[in-house]
Parts: structure tokens; sequence; C-alpha cells
């Protein structure tokens, strides 16, 4: 990857952060304007992020490093392009169109600098997808989460507040272990470039090792309190539910984000040696923890924002228990299980507040409590008998259906797909054995009941709001809202019908995750741009 190319690798950065610079000097009432320059950016964003993700899944495809500053790795910062980051560009550059256009209804224009706050988040999330160091995946970390506590708090409300000032504490304290833990890996290890980190952990004496491990524990604590696993999980479905409807839907991919950062470290740094495997039972045993709780949460859920939040934390069960089985044929299943849960819980958080317009809460309590005493009126019923649905209802209903099939795993769409593909990696393929263990049955029926357990709640709250309610109200629906949901769950039909080359795709990825070797030649081998010299004397000698 040379030329012009090279210098895309750093664009899903700068683009958000220039267009966030620009949006500050624009006045708050051109709100047209403010909203054009911010979707002209996603939009850019997501042409950047299919170019780099067609390279990368090209014939060639490579491990890209970009060397900032033009200094050496490990001195210098670096960026890496490889499969995996690439995916999760194109997966967060595909929720940001969507989610953007759905504010530009109502919620871009209740506060200020919503569109600022949008974009900086989407360059932390960038940035901590592509950095190639643990100092600048902190820094990553915090600009992402600046932003995200001004758009969790957007819109105000006691809700909003209450469920922000939560979160800003959780992330607090998450922030200050994560200090601590590169902390303790630098004074052991002496870097934190991720590619030298691997190369040296291997040579490292014993006690200086474990200390480094001790660091990493403290790290992986920070992932997991993002990614959500039990019992560090309890402010996710309160904050989430709490955030406005394009925040959440944007939100979807920051709880995978403690995901990306958890595998990229697991078979980088301790993929072999004597830390092999380092933290793979916590990651196993914590998934399944979280998988019940979260499968708990969904069928206890009345309201459908928390039935959304504890969906969260079922897509983040499922994964963190596959990454503790540490076996290629069911990671390759689980990446296909990101993107398409990330896609679904998107679409899903921005429907509900669709379909909560048409939805009164007390009409819905009096149809219940009206049926139980026998006390309704059948001559109403009669005359309602054989009305026509209305168009947005119907639409609604069926958006609410695709994304109950998703949620549920069930056939033909995306989510069934990807269960399956982990599923039946479990009953025969790689490290598990054949037949299956004891455990590995465990988690089979883990991941069916949590299916089980969408379903029903699925199909309660879908009865709840499309038939139960006395009052017909039809919601007012705008076409910038109900197009990018239709969107997203249009991105999971499209994966359903690409599943051979999805599935291609995720197993490439997972076989070169699995060889660090890739990964630190490409950072250590990466040639300086000749001509750019990165020290005045260095200049002073070319001249």
């Amino acid at each position: 990857m040379n030329g012009w190319a090279h210098h895309l690798i750093i664009a899903p950065i700068l683009v958000p952060l220039i267009a966030s610079a620009i949006l500050l000097f624009v006045d708050e009432r051109q709100r047209l304007a403010k909203a054009m320059i911010s979707l002209a950016s996603a939009i850019a964003l997501t042409a950047i992020a299919i170019i780099l993700f067609r390279i990368e899944s090209g014939p060639n495809g490579f491990e890209g490093a970009y060397l900032v500053g033009n200094w050496a790795a490990p001195f210098g910062i670096v960026l890496v392009l490889d499969g995996l980051s690439a995916l999760m560009l194109l997966l967060t550059a595909l929720l940001a169109v969507p989610a953007l256009i759905f504010s530009l209804a109502r919620w871009h224009a209740v506060g200020a600098h919503f569109h600022s706050m949008f974009q900086l988040l989407l360059m932390g999330v960038n940035g901590a997808f592509l950095t190639g160091d643990l100092f600048n995946l902190f820094v990553f970390f915090e600009v992402m989460l600046a932003a995200s506590y001004g758009l969790l708090l957007h819109g105000s409300g006691p809700l909003r507040v209450k469920a922000g000032m939560h979160y800003i504490a959780v992330n607090l304290v998450a922030a200050l272990l994560f200090l601590i833990g590169v902390s303790l890996i630098y004074g052991t290890a002496g870097t934190l470039n991720m590619a030298d980190l691997a190369a040296r952990i291997p040579d490292m004496e014993p006690d200086r090792r474990m200390l480094m491990e001790a660091g990493a524990g403290i790290l992986g604590i920070v992932f997991l309190i993002k990614a959500g696993m039990w019992p560090l999980c309890f402010w996710l479905p309160t904050a989430y539910s709490a955030a406005s409807a394009p925040v959440a839907g944007i939100f979807a991919i920051m709880s995978k984000l403690g995901i990306y950062a958890i595998l990229r470290l697991t078979m980088l740094l301790f993929a072999d040696g004597p830390s092999a495997n380092f933290g793979t039972v916590v990651l196993l045993y914590g998934g399944m923890a979280t998988l019940i709780f979260g499968t708990i949460g969904v069928l206890a859920s009345q309201a459908l924002g928390r039935l959304a939040g504890f969906s969260v934390l079922v897509s983040s069960g499922t994964l963190l228990m596959v990454l503790g089985i540490n076996d290629g044929a069911v990671s390759s299943g689980a990446l296909l299980y990101l993107v398409s849960s990330t896609l679904t819980i998107s679409a899903f958080f921005m429907l509900i507040e669709l379909v909560e317009r048409g939805q009164d809460a007390g009409a819905n309590v009096l149809a219940v409590t009206m049926e139980a005493y026998g006390d309704a009126d059948d001559e109403t019923l009669n005359e309602e008998e054989g009305v026509t649905m209305p168009g947005t209802m119907a639409i609604l209903g069926i958006c609410f259906a695709a994304c109950g099939i998703l949620l549920s795993g069930l056939p033909p769409l995306s989510g069934f797909i990807a269960k399956f593909a982990m599923l039946s990696a479990m009953m025969g393929t790689g490290a598990i054995g054949v037949p299956p263990t004891a455990a590995v049955w465990a988690l089979i029926v883990l991941v069916i009941l949590s299916g089980i357990a969408a379903l029903i709640s699925m199909t309660r709250a879908g009865i709840r709001t499309f038939w139960s309610s006395i009052e017909g109200t039809v919601p007012r629906v705008l076409v910038i809202e109900i197009v990018p949901v239709m969107f997203l769950l249009a991105l999971t039909l499209a994966l359903t019908i690409q599943a051979g080359p999805a599935m291609q795709y995720m197993d490439t990825t997972i076989r070169t995750l699995s060889k660090p070797a890739n990964y630190i030649n490409a950072v250590s081998t990466a040639v300086q741009i000749p001509g750019y010299k990165a020290s005045s004397g260095a200049a002073k000698e070319s001249k």
C-alpha cells in the first residue's frame, strides 16, 4: 500500500477531528449548516472505510503500518490497519450515518454542540481501533468517553442526568485503572508499543512478567467494564436506555470496542510463550455469567429501552464466552455475530423511539385490567374487526419483527447464520474436542436459551405494543427517521445474502490474528517516508 492510499490509514481520525473543529466555529443557530458538515464528514468517513476494507479484503491483504510524525516504531506513534481494524472502522461508519440522519429530525437541535461531540466520538472510536500503542489507546479512549458524556446528557431530563452521572463516575474509575495498568506494563517491559511489547514478553524474567501480567489484568478490567461483563455491567442498561435514540444507536459500537481491545491484546500478547492463554478462564466464566444475567434481564424487562440494554449484555456475554474458548473456528462465527448484533441493536434503539410515540402506557394497563374483569366492550371490538392496519404501523411492525428475529437468532437472517456458525464449531472443530465436553454443552445451551428468551420478550413486547392498545394511535414518523432503521436492517439482510464471503473474511481475519508475527513484522519493518525527516538534525544532514 503506497502513495496516497497509505495516508488513508490516518484519515478516519483526521476527518472527524477536522469536522468537529470546523463545527465549533459555526453558530448554533445555523443548524442546517452544522448538520450538513457533520453528515458530509460521516459520509466521507464511510467512503474511506469502504476503500480500506476493500484493500484489506483483496487478494493481497496486508498489515499496513502508518508512522505518525515519520518516527520509526517503537519510539513514535504508529497506526496499524489489518482485517480486524478495517472491519471495525467500516462497522462504525455504517452506524454513524444512520444515527446522524435520524438525529436530524429533532435530537440534534435539543442541545448545544451535538454534532461536534458526535464527531469527536467517532474520532476516539476510530483511533482506538487503529492505534498500535497502549498509551495512545488510553488517549483515544478518553476522547471517546469525554464526547460520550456530553452525548448521553444531551436532551437533559432527570433520568438522563442520573444515568449520566453514574456513567461518568464508572468511567472515571476505569480511566484511573487504565493509567495504573499502563504504568505497570511500561515499568516492567519498558515499552507501550503493542508489537514491541509482544516481541519482548517471551524473554522477560518470571518476576517481571508477573508484574506485567498484573498490569495487563488491570487493563483487562477496564476493557471488561466497557464491554459490560458481569458484575461490572450494572451501569450499562440504564445508561443506554436513558440516552436519546441516535446516541444509543452509535453507543452500540462502544461496548464492542471493549471486545475489540480484549481480542486484539489477547491474540497479540498472549497467544504463545509462558503467558499463553492469560485470562481466558476469566473471559469464559465471566462471559457465561454475563450471558445468564443478560438473559434474565431480557426476560424481566417491561420497557423496550431496558430490553435493548440487556440485549447488549447478551451480545457481550456471548462474545466474551467465545473469546474464553480461544478457538479459531468459533471466533470466526463470533466476528460475524458481532457485526450482526451491533447493527441490529443500533436499529432497535432507534426503532424504540418511533414505536413508543404511538403507545399509551395507561391505555395498555387499562386494557389488561378490563379484560381481566370481563369489562371489555364486545360491541366496540366487533365494530373494529377488519380495520386495515395503517401503513406506518405496518412498516414499524415489520421492522420490529425483523429485530426480534435477529436478536433471537431465528432463520433466515444473519443472526441465525452467526449463531449456527458458532454452535457448529463448538460441536466439532478445533481445540474444543470431539465430542464436546460438558462445559461446551453448557455454553451451547446458554446460547440457545438466550435466543429463546429474546424471542419470548420480543413477542410479548410486540403484542403489547401493536395489538393490545385500546387507542389505536398511529405515531407520526418522518422519512428521515424510519429510513435509517430500514437501512441498518437491510445491511443485516445483505450480510445474510453474502454470508459465504463474509465468513471467509472472518476466517482470514482470525487466522491472521492468530499469527502475531505478521503484526510485529508490519510495525517493525514500517518504512519512513524519504525526504521527510523526523528531527531537525536529520533534516540538516539531508541538505
